[in-house]
């Protein structure tokens, strides 16, 4: 059996951080930093926890439950397993997550430099290559450790650091006040920000990469993936915390350079400029550029991998061209429309992928049964329904009315105590029907 060196371990830990370090996480920290103000630390610590404290439970969940999300989610019940499944690979693939990518790239590496009436033209053309050269990395899964780890991420790291470094050594402003729902509830803002990463359920798509690139090395053993996956694991998410803490930092200082930003991609666009000029927008162009191609191409190959498995009269390369091709159509869309179409569905979703990821950690506790999942993921999910029609504007009063009754529903997680509850009782009812089970007289 061929072992982890220590070397392998570093390598595959910065992959998970490249692999998880994109679109989102450019751009969110430093809007959030601008917005919070003075209340940027209490928010931001909001905002670690559902972007790096999540993200990686969600990969250790994978890999103790096995090889992918499916084998997560079906222990509440192979229907749901299916489903829920395919909307996490959908959502966090062409759909939205893989698109979003390239946008963010745009915003930030090529728009600057294009004169506004030539935008939509040079868009198209940028995202045509863009997802043409993530097609091509991604074609070669086997590849992918090798190429990010040894190449991309260290390149990657440098420049990130560099223009952080500037911006503390020499900022471009200082705070203000917090604004708009950071003024009231800082922390819990900073939660439900967190979920615009999308790198808790990124997470339980990466699961599959991590797990074969430490297959590769010949470790079969579910115990030993599980001790290498929380190990590479912790690198990455050390690496994100710091490099998130940095960005807020930057967006916190840049109310006078970018006021009233649409997105943080516009706030780090105009900070590097202020910063260290157009050099500084041509090395922000090259990390964001680098983030985002990273992340596609990991999500590209999770997601053929997932459809290639789950359809195997469909082959891996086609897989790859068809989301390369769809997601190249999706991006056109425009950044900003992506993100308002984006937030309310992961709205929907994030309740699920927490609740099942945080049971998943207590599934010899309470035996296993699949009631205690179902209860709860009922709870959460049914909640998160009424919110995620709430976010697109859609109010049904009475339901409304009810809701607000719900502890922490005015900060946004009003499904917490729902899904609690609801496991509890799962597990009584789980715990009744295994004793009648046992006790029934045998025929």
């Amino acid at each position: 059996m061929n072992q982890f060196k220590p070397g392998d371990t570093i390598k595959l830990g910065l992959v998970v951080f490249a692999l998880f370090f994109g679109a989102g996480n450019m751009i969110f920290p430093p809007l959030v930093g601008q917005q919070a103000g003075t209340a940027a630390w209490m928010t931001i610590a909001g905002f670690l926890l559902t972007g790096v404290g999540l993200p990686f439970l969600g990969v250790v969940a994978v890999a103790r439950s096995g090889d992918q999300l499916s084998d997560l989610a079906g222990k509440a019940h192979p229907l749901f397993g299916i489903v829920f499944t395919v909307a996490v690979y959908l959502s966090i693939g062409p759909l939205f997550g893989i698109p979003r990518t390239a946008t963010v790239a745009f915003e930030i590496a090529a728009s600057p430099f294009v004169s506004a009436s030539y935008e939509n033209l040079t868009l198209m053309l940028f995202t045509i290559l863009f997802f043409g050269v993530t097609a091509w990395l991604a074609l070669t899964p086997n590849k992918i450790v090798d190429r990010i780890g040894k190449i991309l991420t260290p390149i990657l790291l440098v420049i990130v650091a560099t223009i952080v470094i500037i911006g503390i050594l020499k900022p471009a402003g200082v705070s203000g006040p917090p604004q708009a729902e950071y003024l009231t509830n800082p922390f819990a803002s900073g939660f439900i920000k967190g979920y615009l990463t999308m790198d808790a359920i990124a997470a339980l798509v990466f699961g599959i990469i991590v797990i074969n690139a430490i297959k590769a090395k010949g470790i079969t053993d579910r115990k030993v993936i599980t001790k290498l996956t929380m190990k590479s694991g912790f690198i990455a998410v050390t690496g994100l915390s710091l490099v998130y803490i940095g960005l807020a930092y930057l967006g916190m200082t840049s109310r006078t350079v970018a006021p009233d930003a649409e997105n943080g991609g516009i706030i780090l666009a105009k900070l590097a400029y202020e910063l260290m000029g157009t050099n500084g927008q041509l090395l922000l162009g090259a990390a964001v550029l680098l983030a985002c191609l990273t992340t596609s191409v990991g999500l590209v190959s999770a997601c053929a991998t997932f459809f290639s498995m789950t359809f195997p009269k469909i082959s891996y390369k086609w897989v790859v061209l068809v989301i390369s091709i769809f997601s190249t159509f999706i991006a056109n869309i425009g950044l900003t429309q992506l993100i308002s179409i984006t937030l309310p569905i992961l709205i929907g979703i994030y309740p699920l992928a927490i609740v099942l990821i945080c049971l998943s950690f207590f599934h010899s506790l309470f035996k296993g049964y699949p009631f205690v999942y179902l209860f709860a993921l009922a709870g959460a999910g049914v909640i998160g329904f009424f919110d995620m029609l709430k976010e697109f504007g859609i109010i049904i009063a009475p339901v409304t009315r009810i809701l607000t009754y719900l502890p922490l529903y005015e900060e946004g997680i009003g499904w917490i105590v729902p899904a609690i509850l609801l496991a509890v009782v799962g597990y009584i009812y789980g715990l009744t029907t295994h004793t009648k089970r046992r006790q029934a007289p045998r025929q």
